[in-house]
């Protein structure tokens, strides 16, 4: 049916990117608009149903969704759907239903394609909006990057080849070369999984230069317990594993049996020229100022993957494995430089690098567990130069020195596994403001060179003390309150006051750090050895300790702030400016602004309810 005219015009003026366009153009659109009225649980639009108007929310709300069913946004009074299809074949690409008695104004087809055509704001806002309701405000995309859905078993094309481990290496090498393969599993009757791992590298260095006598067995030049993965996870994270631990062949198991083998030529194939791959280059360079020369790479590969649209996850793993990287290599060159080291050590990562959510803006936080046999007089020296080779050289490469001096140059932080031990009891026993801020940064580790046993023990030490002591994570709880969303009485934002970063939200300090921070309390809660946010979640909310729907409202936050703060950057390094963590919110879509504010809302329900969960 016709609406009042006048009232349609007042409402258009009102709400973005209408309220843009010239008085004369918005009465022409209010007398062609007419309206419908749909109650709660009403399906609006179905997927792949022919759509002939653009759908504007008078009053009332919606939820869109994913043709899987999975919610993707929820959108009130002002926001409009339907456009993906409008510009698309004319048909509905993602359902709608009303989430409460909703009224819509519609607008024809014709008109909102002529908007679209004649008026670069209206389609740029269009654009925009679509882009970031159907694809940033949730976890993913519909059409994301393949590597985010795809499956490791999609890429097995044949059956594993194995090879007893009792067969000589002259055997191994005729049957590599007959099966035309890079890679054998090797096997054990009493088995079903490999024990062993050869690769055309191993013939070469192993056996070739080497000298090694081909009769030899295999057992003698194989890598033993390769790393292995499950089949149903995704090519993402074989990509991510690989890297990380510098594979080129991967068996995957299904239900603890062998299917088959993956190398990293077969992703390369799958998603070629995939920026993560700098992580090579870092393995290749022979010196600091090699390593330095890389930065522009690795600035490229951030910029590359917020092109392609991957969510926060895929780029904090990827940037995260890249500074792993750099660690490794320097480490190595630390080693070739000052001799092989006196004792064993671990080095260990701390922070949004261990937790995999690092960004391009980013310092170093890191310290070295060092064999109980440490004794300061005989070790400390070479202890001490490698941290300064390491942390300087990670300062060269853009991972700036810690203003609290959490590294390993500092030697309270290099300390014998022991001391570590004790420490990390003595923080959840007797809980203190100093203590606290400690755990919440050394809570989160990650052994990345050395002795990487000793970075799990401390792992299970955290899990198996903090779930036993409510009073340690009553006052976790009440630490990870001191950083609050940046949110008025009203709902404004509330803008930062320190000099340069005047009228500004620290999307780090104000919204991804406190994110993590009550997630960290609830994992510790219920002892998820999970590191990364998104994984503690998922564990989270398995657990069934937070209230219905609060975990996925949760992990929409995150992400959300998540892609706010990375998107800023990469339009700093578009722009040719150095990146930052701090946005002004007129940098923003009206849309942004709003959705961001739905997102620190949720951070600040979910903080008032971790001080309800643990009481002190």
């Amino acid at each position: 049916m016709e609406v009042e005219v006048t009232e349609v015009l007042d409402f258009l003026q009102q709400h973005p990117p209408f309220s843009e366009l010239p008085l004369e153009v918005l009465q022409e659109v209010a007398s062609q608009i007419e309206v419908g009225y749909f109650r709660a649980g009403t399906r609006i639009l179905e997927f792949g149903q022919p759509i002939d108007a653009l759908h504007l929310i008078r009053s009332g709300s919606v939820e869109v969704y994913r043709r899987s069913g999975e919610l993707y946004n929820r959108l009130s009074e002002g926001g409009f759907f339907g456009e993906f299809g409008l510009l698309r074949q004319g048909r509905v690409r993602f359902p709608v239903s009303a989430l409460e008695d909703t009224l819509v104004y519609f607008i024809p087809e014709a008109i909102f394609l002529h908007l679209f055509e004649a008026h670069e704001s209206f389609a740029d806002a269009v654009e925009v909006e679509d882009r970031t309701r159907l694809r940033q405000a949730v976890a993913r995309r519909e059409d994301a990057n393949e590597l985010l859905t795809a499956r490791v078993d999609t890429l097995i094309s044949r059956e594993p080849v194995t090879l007893d481990q009792q067969a000589s290496v002259h055997e191994a090498a005729v049957l590599m070369t007959q099966q035309g393969v890079s890679c054998l599993l090797i096997t054990d009757q009493d088995r079903s999984l490999p024990v062993g791992i050869i690769t055309d590298k191993d013939l070469r260095m192993r056996v070739l230069a080497a000298g090694l006598d081909v009769q030899a067995p295999v057992q003698q030049i194989m890598t033993p317990e390769p790393v292995t993965i499950q089949h149903s996870q995704l090519v993402f994270e074989a990509m991510l594993l690989m890297l990380r631990s510098n594979l080129h062949h991967l068996p995957v198991v299904r239900k603890g049996q062998l299917l088959g083998v993956i190398a990293l030529s077969d992703i390369i194939r799958y998603e070629s020229q995939n920026s993560l791959f700098v992580v090579g280059s870092i393995f290749r360079q022979n010196s600091v100022e090699e390593l330095q020369a890389l930065v522009p790479d690795v600035r490229a590969s951030f910029l590359r993957m917020v092109n392609e649209d991957a969510n926060s996850r895929m780029i904090g793993t990827a940037m995260a494995v890249i500074g792993r990287s750099f660690k490794q290599r320097l480490l190595e060159l630390a080693e070739a430089e000052l001799g092989p080291p006196p004792i064993p050590y671990c080095f260990l990562a701390l922070g949004s690098m261990a937790r995999e959510e690092q960004t391009l803006v980013t310092d170093q936080d890191n310290a070295l567990v060092l064999h109980d046999s440490f004794d300061p007089q005989r070790h400390d020296a070479y202890f001490s130069q490698l941290a300064e080779f390491v942390c300087q050289g990670l300062a060269a490469c853009g991972y700036t020195l810690c203003k609290g001096d959490i590294m390993a140059t500092n030697s309270r932080w290099r300390q014998p596994l022991r001391v570590w031990q004790q420490y990390f009891s003595d923080w959840i026993d007797k809980p203190t403001p100093e203590t606290l801020l400690n755990s919440s940064i050394f809570f989160d580790l990650d052994g990345v060179w050395g002795q990487l046993q000793w970075a799990d023990q401390l792992n299970d030490l955290i899990l198996r003390k903090a779930r036993q002591r409510p009073r340690f994570l009553a006052c976790m709880a009440r630490n990870a309150l001191n950083r609050t969303p940046p949110l008025g009485f009203f709902k404004d934002f509330v803008m930062e006051k320190d000099g340069r970063q005047n009228n500004s939200i620290n999307t780090k300090r104000r919204g991804t750090a406190p994110v993590a921070d009550l997630i960290r309390v609830h994992a510790l809660a219920v002892g998820s050895s999970a590191r990364n946010s998104f994984e503690r979640l998922e564990d989270i909310i398995q657990a069934g300790i937070l209230p219905s729907g609060r975990g996925q409202d949760l992990r929409d936050a995150l992400e959300l702030i998540s892609m706010v703060r990375i998107r800023h950057q990469a339009l700093a390094l578009r722009e040719g400016q150095e990146p930052d963590n701090n946005v002004a919110p007129e940098q923003l879509s009206d849309f942004e602004r709003k959705n961001l504010k739905d997102a620190f809302q949720i951070l600040s329900h979910a903080q008032k309810y971790l001080k309800f969960r643990y009481p002190l």
